[in-house]
């Protein structure tokens, strides 16, 4: 079994927009990757072949069906290829970084099934609120079964 994603990271953005991939996830982006815009303003960075996975469960989505259609949009219009060049890093576009408010300092953490990049600020304030929030935030999970 596949473990999935985990940890935090604290990295910075270099003036050519390239961040470091975390040292221990590298050998999973061999064949590519791809970062997108994320919820909450972070970026979302995908394998390529999870990204794959997550492209065929959209594209059943009913194409009628509006919210399906924005979140299509959202996420593939934002999405860039990419590769680890010799030190590990990938090139973060412009809009992306702009789309995350990242200037410099970055938290990139594992999400399972994905990294996501955080500007270091933002990423203070959300996992405060999920912090502060915890309880309540479990409470409603049971709704999703966990």
């Amino acid at each position: 079994m596949l473990v999935g994603f985990m940890g935090r990271f604290d990295h910075t953005v270099d003036d050519k927009g390239r961040v470091a991939v975390p040292a221990k996830f590298r050998s999973r982006f061999a064949e590519g990757l791809v970062v997108t815009r994320g919820l909450e303003r972070c970026l979302f960075v995908y394998t390529a072949a999870d990204w794959g996975a997550l492209a065929e469960k959209i594209a059943k989505l009913p194409l009628t069906h509006a919210d399906a259609r924005n979140f299509s949009r959202f996420l593939f219009s934002g999405a860039a290829d990419a590769e680890l060049d010799r030190q590990g890093r990938i090139i973060v576009p412009a809009y992306l970084r702009d789309y995350a408010r990242i200037q410099s300092d970055v938290v990139i953490i594992g999400a399972n099934t994905r990294l996501e990049i955080w500007a270091r600020d933002a990423w203070d304030q959300t996992i405060a609120k999920v912090e502060e929030e915890g309880e309540f935030i479990a409470e409603n999970l049971t709704a999703l079964g966990i």
